[in-house]
């Protein structure tokens, strides 16, 4: 076994298999800039490695995957007007694109909580494998954040609306909904994961291994119980149809019913700017390749590290944990139209280099 970055990141290979375990159960396994380095580091190597022929990633511990990026070191950074926040958001895309373009199978056990930099080291990959303990949800909006790491590529592909709904609301989804919404692949109860990770590393490969690695989960895989997204996927189609917040809000509040309210309530409780934000995002990467998509990520979240809100959000959310941040703009009609423009035009740096 290979150790990396103070043991926050292992790597092992296990057979044809090569083993990602992300390392830090105390915090969550959040993604710090130092293991994402690592993961796509370690990723070009097997990807040229005819030994390896598939990788896992997991997280250590029981409660997460990995819960997102290391919030309160960018929050710290940023405020301080450093350089960090900006190589940690490069880095972390590029690394999200490898995993989108891995030659070989790509299997995430999403076991526990699976939320922002987590989905971005998940999802892409080719089979994502849900339990009875995952818990995901994409929150950046209620931080001033957006949903990134793919988000806008990977959200305007899920079933109707409900990548507009979860972009824009961070709704949490248990195993039965992220399969419905095509977050994961597959449903596998937990306590089967250590089989299934060991019929992977005794696995003889054949010239087709993402048919392998399929049949294999296939024996694995349950059924999950009744998605409770699809009760409410009427009202989201029709509600999170609408092309701006504000259109989206006044669907909800004209449906009026108890569901619609609280919807709205969140809704209006979340960064007016981020919400302008996401909405565009989401549209417009309807239509974009995957790594045109990562390049408008990279220069919305140049802009977001200038701003205001994601360094109040995260202040009231994560560092005094008040809950009431201090939205600027605070309101949707204070956020014009030119506002959101600028956070979608081109660098004078330039875009990402995938």
């Amino acid at each position: 076994m290979s150790m990396s970055v103070d043991q926050e990141i292992y790597f092992e290979q296990k057979g044809q298999l090569g083993v990602i375990l992300l390392n830090r159960p105390k915090a969550l396994n959040a993604l710090t800039h130092e293991m994402a380095i690592a993961l796509h580091t370690k990723l070009d190597d097997w990807a040229a490695d005819n030994t390896v022929q598939a990788v896992l990633i997991k997280g250590a511990g029981e409660k997460a995957f990995c819960a997102g990026g290391d919030i309160v070191k960018l929050y710290n950074e940023g405020k301080a007007g450093g350089d960090y926040p900006y190589r940690f958001y490069e880095d972390e895309y590029k690394c999200n694109a490898a995993i989108k373009h891995f030659p070989k199978p790509y299997i995430a056990f999403m076991d526990g909580i699976v939320m922002g930099g987590g989905v971005g080291v998940s999802v892409h990959g080719s089979h994502c494998i849900a339990t009875e303990r995952t818990l995901f949800a994409m929150p950046e909006s209620g931080i001033g954040l957006f949903p990134d790491v793919g988000g806008t590529y990977f959200l305007p592909r899920c079933p109707g609306e409900i990548g507009m709904y979860l972009g824009l609301t961070g709704a949490r989804l248990k195993a039965a909904d992220t399969v419905y919404a095509g977050v994961a692949s597959t449903y596998v109860q937990s306590v089967n994961l250590d089989g299934l990770e060991q019929s992977l590393a005794s696995m003889q490969f054949s010239k087709d291994p993402h048919g392998d690695i399929d049949q294999l989960i296939a024996v694995y895989a349950e059924q999950t119980e009744t998605p409770p997204l699809e009760e409410y996927r009427a009202k989201i189609d029709k509600h999170f149809s609408a092309d701006s917040v504000e259109g989206i809000l006044a669907s909800l509040d004209e449906a009026g019913d108890e569901w619609a309210v609280k919807t709205a309530a969140g809704l209006r409780s979340k960064s007016p700017t981020s919400m302008k934000v996401t909405c565009r995002q989401i549209r417009s990467g309807a239509s974009k390749t995957f790594d045109d998509c990562m390049k408008l990520e990279w220069r919305m979240v140049n802009r977001i590290i200038k701003g205001h809100d994601f360094y109040e959000g995260t202040r009231a959310v994560v560092i005094d944990k008040d809950q009431k941040p201090v939205w600027s703009p605070a309101t949707l009609e204070d956020v014009k139209d030119e506002d959101i423009d600028s956070y979608f035009t081109p660098l004078a740096a330039g875009d990402l280099d995938i």
